[in-house]
């Protein structure tokens, strides 16, 4: 039930330090602050303007959004009091490594952690690592990356700015209101244009002179590829370094206080952190966000071979829509949280409905709507439920309304045809054109059998003549299915 009609000591909210794991010290003998439980009532009952800032931490945590903050002391001390309502804007940054020419299903809760800052007034920068990317992050990963050129990176590199920059544009005119409030800066960076310029022996006798070996050394992703055959290589060594001159570079040309990133990102950040204080003397702070992972616990991400994409190209908005749409009962309210905006009073009401009418896939489908919208826009979400109504519905206004491109996306493996429609053309003369059936008697048997439909219509006889409105469907296009699985797509010339 929702949280104010739940009964005392059963199914109650859990509290931010439990939601936040280690992050629990944040608010473990915090005695300036009201308690945490306290703490989000006020801001509910507080305006927007004025809660944005002051309940940032809180309702990110209870979100889940939020999993660390580090250092908790000094969060405790400083890093409430600098989101307090009416202090400046603070400055938070991710960066995102061009491994790839697309962001991924992955990057969306850093993504979303950033775009949380804005919508709580504060500035944010998304770095894409066209430098850091030469070297490739050892987190997480069993042996090396293969080295990338520097034009690959560049390209790959353009490819990201792009995705991110249409992630701030979405946000900014679909999910953000008017209403007079401040939403933060957001600008996008690529840090090769500072450590492309930096000279190594500058660098190491700054920032190398600042990081401790041993600290390096003693970090779990660094000890584990060390203890593996294949080692570790002094360019991934000195990956944590150059992560943690971003860090510093963005304090001191753009005021940065806040790094965030996935729960695999922790050593960075405290490799960040270490050199920002030590170097400047200011209190700098970490937060990671949650891992995304598959059913069978596997990251996602292109490493893995597993990765959903947010570019249309290598992932169509109804692949994207249907990814989300097909989550289990056990973490689809989870993903709400995570990968929405949506108010926790409304994603309690959707789950109510749920457990009414659990068949209708209420909170995946709206799930799958939300974060679609995001990715591709209103048009893309539009586009994902076209196809959705014509490969699951058998929708014909679906198919008519459907555009090349999104054929294609729906259709990838289909082979397409262009043919002339001839006086008398009939099923069996369409499906043997195509190369749909074999000749002889067993193709005129597979239509006879109910093996073939024609835009979701199953054909029986094959000499039903074709009917334009019909079999040809108003846009030109014919959908000509045999068996279960095997599309063919007719595009017809000259009509």
């Amino acid at each position: 039930p929702p949280r104010s009609q739940r009964p005392p000591g059963k199914m109650a909210a859990p509290t931010l330090g439990r939601r936040c794991g280690r992050a629990a010290r944040l608010w473990g003998g915090l005695h300036r602050v009201p308690p945490p439980l306290s703490l989000r009532r006020r801001a509910h009952e507080q305006p927007r303007r004025a809660r944005g800032a002051a309940g940032l931490l809180a309702a990110q945590c209870e979100r889940g959004l939020f999993q660390e903050v580090f250092p908790a002391q000094s969060a405790e001390e400083q890093l409430l009091e600098l989101l307090a309502p009416g202090r400046p804007p603070l400055t938070a940054y991710c960066g995102f490594d061009p491994t790839a020419d697309s962001l991924h299903v992955g990057h969306l809760l850093p993504v979303m952690a950033l775009l949380h800052f804005q919508r709580a007034g504060h500035n944010v920068i998304a770095v894409v690592g066209g430098a850091t990317a030469r070297l490739g992050d050892p987190s997480g990963r069993e042996r090396a990356r293969e080295p990338l050129a520097a034009e690959r990176v560049r390209a790959q590199a353009r490819g990201l700015r792009a995705g991110l920059e249409r992630l701030f544009e979405n946000h900014r005119e679909l999910f953000w209101g008017a209403g007079g409030e401040r939403l933060g800066q957001a600008v996008l960076l690529d840090n090769s244009g500072w450590l492309g310029r930096q000279p190594l022996l500058d660098f190491l006798g700054g920032a190398g002179g600042r990081l401790r070996m041993g600290t390096l050394l003693s970090r779990q992703s660094c000890q584990a590829r060390l203890r593996s055959p294949e080692g570790m290589s002094l360019a991934e060594f000195l990956y944590p370094a150059l992560q943690a001159y971003d860090f510093l570079h963005l304090h001191q040309q753009h005021g940065c206080r806040v790094q965030v990133g996935g729960a695999d990102q922790m050593g960075n950040i405290m490799s960040g952190y270490e050199l920002v204080t030590k170097m400047t003397g200011t209190d700098v702070f970490g937060i990671t966000v949650p891992l995304i992972t598959s059913t069978t616990g596997d990251k996602l991400g292109k490493t893995a071979g597993n990765a959903v994409w947010l570019n249309r190209e290598k992932t169509s908005p109804f692949e994207l829509y249907q990814f989300f749409v097909r989550q289990q009962d056990n973490v689809v309210e989870k993903y709400l949280k995570l990968f929405t905006f949506l108010p926790l009073e409304e994603i309690d009401h959707i789950m109510e409905m749920h457990a009414k009418e659990p068949e209708k896939w209420g909170p995946q489908k709206r799930l799958a709507a939300e974060v679609t919208k995001l990715v591709h826009g209103r048009e893309g979400l539009e586009s994902a439920k076209r196809c959705t109504k014509a490969l699951y519905y058998s929708s014909v206004e679906a198919l008519e309304a459907m555009s090349d491109q999104e054929l294609q996306e729906l259709f990838k493996q289909a082979p397409s045809a262009e043919l002339l429609l001839e006086p008398g053309m009939n099923v069996l003369d369409l499906c043997r054109k195509a190369n749909a059936i074999p000749d002889g008697p067993s193709g005129y048997q597979k239509i006879t059998d109910g093996g073939v439909s024609i835009n979701g219509i199953r054909v029986t006889n094959p000499e039903t003549v074709l009917i334009l409105g019909q079999h040809i469907l108003k846009n030109g296009v014919s959908l000509l299915r045999i068996g279960k699985k095997n599309y063919y797509i007719i595009k017809w010339l000259q009509l």
